[in-house]
């Protein structure tokens, strides 16, 4: 049986737009700088909240 080894790592994004394009324009920045990479995982979503709103 072949045994693999993974790095996992962290990287946060933002957009304005949507968590869609945070996402990817996160992976994109990292991409310039990792070799390699195949999957991404999205784990957490947050929003700013103002005075009881979502801004």
């Amino acid at each position: 049986m072949m045994s693999s080894i993974y790095k996992v790592i962290e990287i946060i994004g933002g957009s304005e737009k949507s968590w869609e394009d945070a996402a990817k324009k996160a992976v994109e920045t990292a991409a310039k700088s990792l070799k390699e990479m195949r999957i991404a995982e999205v784990k957490e979503l947050d929003m700013r909240v103002e005075e009881g709103k979502v801004v």
